[in-house]
Order: structure tokens, then sequence, then C-alpha cells
């Protein structure tokens, strides 16, 4: 029972950071849920909501998307989501835990290094290892968003077209994981569905309230709480990793 608590409130709190922001859920859901739910069995659970909000938010701004960066990306993240689907069935958990851990904290890094840098346009060459490393992290951890932000973000610099875009693309890689997932056995796991429709009102629920909050909260606000919770999270993982036997 504690544990339907600690989940239903994980869930709220990371779509509430996707309403905001247009990513993220995964990547603080994922960190906080691996400490007593196995990472096989929530990155299935997370890929099931990620089908319905992204949609929501896809459906709501298509008119927005960018269908040329779109169109970019797909070919690539297909492979990577192919290549990180067989190591999340085959890896030990203890090494992808470790990987999750140091991929949080080098993503924590990353934007605080970012923030007093100034972006510079990407060339669209960039969208190979875009799509390829963000595809195996969506496939291994649900939290690909952040390295299509990196690409996106200096490919489009009007911010209505990025928020929809990246929902796009994390949609699309969705509906790639949900395949890849169904043909390796990750989602025929046992209280795999009941647990994501008993998480799935508190995803419904976070996506309403984050946005409604994002015209009332500064991005920077947003982005502090994120990274501070983002490197504990980090640290927090890693050490379990590390520490299981």
């Amino acid at each position: 029972m504690e544990h339907y608590a600690i989940l239903g409130a994980t869930v709220a709190g990371a779509y509430t950071v996707f309403g905001l922001t247009g990513f993220g859920a995964a990547m603080v859901a994922v960190p906080i849920l691996v400490q007593f739910i196995p990472l096989q069995f929530v990155v299935p659970m997370l890929l099931l909501l990620d089908l319905v909000t992204t949609t929501m938010v896809g459906l709501r701004n298509w008119s927005s998307i960018s269908r040329p960066e779109l169109l970019r990306l797909i070919p690539f993240m297909m492979l990577g989501v192919a290549l990180g689907t067989t190591v999340l069935a085959r890896v030990d958990s203890r090494w992808l835990l470790v990987s999750l851990g140091l991929f949080v904290l080098l993503m924590t890094g990353r934007t605080l290094i970012a923030s007093t840098a100034r972006a510079e346009e990407a060339a669209k060459a960039w969208s190979v290892p875009a799509g390829v490393v963000g595809g195996v992290f969506s496939a291994l951890f649900g939290t690909g968003g952040p390295i299509y932000t990196m690409y996106l973000s200096r490919r489009l610099p009007q911010i209505d077209t990025f928020r929809s875009t990246i929902a796009a693309v994390i949609l699309v890689s969705a509906v790639a994981r949900l395949a890849a997932f169904a043909g390796s056995g990750l989602l025929h796991q046992t209280d795999l569905l009941r647990s994501a429709a008993f998480a799935m009102p508190f995803s419904l629920l976070g996506l309403a309230i984050g946005s409604r909050l994002r015209k009332r909260i500064s991005a920077d606000s947003v982005r502090r709480v994120l990274l501070i919770l983002l490197c504990a999270s980090g640290v927090s993982v890693l050490c379990r990793g590390l520490l299981m036997h």
C-alpha cells in the first residue's frame, strides 16, 4: 500500500514537470521509482503513461510541430530504440542503475554549464547522434527527452514550435518503444497494466497542474527545483546500483 502511495505522488510530480516543460517526466520519476520497483518494470509502465499524456499534448498543438525536424530524427530514433530495448531485456539491473545515475548527473551538469553558455544553432547532421542516443536512453530509462532537447532547442528558437515538436518526438518514441517492448516480452509482466491504470489518473492530474502553472511560475524557478531534485535522484540511484550484489 505504501508503494502505491509513493507511486501516485511520484507520477503526479513527474507529470507536473512534463506539463511545465514538455518533457522530463521520466527523468524525475525513474530515479525515485527504481528505489522500490525493478527498472525493467518501471520503464514499460511509464511508457504506457507517456502514450496518453504526449498524445494529449501533441494533438493540442499539432499545427506547431516542425515536421522536417521530426522526420529527420525518426529513422535514427528507431535504431536507438531497438538497441536500447535489447540491452534493457538482457543486461543486469545493477549496471543499468549505475548508468542511469551517471546519465542523470551528467545531464544535470550539462544543464548548469549550458545556462552560462551561448547556444549556437546545431547542424542538421547532429540529428544522427541525437536520434540514436535519444532512442537508446528512451528504451533503457524512458529518459530520451533531454537528448532530443539538446538538439531541437538549437534548431527551433520559437518556443511554441519547440514544445510541440519535442512532445511529438516523445510520442513517436513511445509508439516505437511500445512495439519493441511488446516483441521483447517487457509488456507481459504481471501487474504491469494494473499499475499503469492506477498511476494514469495521477499522470493526468500532474499534466493539468503543470499546464496551469506554466504561465504562473518562472522558467528559472522550475529549473532550479528540477536541478536539485535530479542531482539528489542521480546520486541515490548511482549508490543503489553500486551497492547491489
